[in-house]
């Protein structure tokens, strides 16, 4: 089973989105802000982030950058999603280090198939 972890200071983002991946058969983990997903990642080893962009404490394009330079956490996969669909907000999030970018309200079946580009094995040459 893979592990995700949810990084986002709304709690009703977090528990749908959580109620939604556990009814897939994922296992979930979620915080709420990018100080405690820099702990978590290094304790939970999860398979993918999905990170908030905006949020209090440490926002997501920081603990994006910071995950990125550690060595235990640099290979983990991380979704940004942010309600901000401004021009620019998807290159900024890639340029801190983030993966993939999506925009909230989350289409959840258009989530799941850049959830699962990350965690299908990858097929050798």
């Amino acid at each position: 089973m893979s592990r995700l972890l949810i990084v986002d200071d709304d709690e009703m983002n977090r528990d749908v989105l959580t109620q939604r991946l556990l009814r897939r058969g994922y296992g979930v983990v979620s915080v709420t802000n990018g100080e405690e997903a820099l702990a978590a990642a290094v304790s939970e080893k999860p398979d993918l982030i999905l990170m908030d962009l905006a949020m209090p404490v440490l926002d997501g394009y920081e603990a994006t950058r910071r995950l990125k330079s550690n060595p235990e956490t640099a290979s983990i996969p991380v979704i940004a999603l942010s309600a901000r669909a401004m021009r620019g907000d998807r290159e900024k999030a890639l340029e801190a280090g983030c993966d993939e970018y999506d925009v909230k309200p989350v289409e959840f079946a258009r989530l799941l198939v850049k959830i699962n580009g990350f965690l299908q094995p990858k097929e050798k040459d």
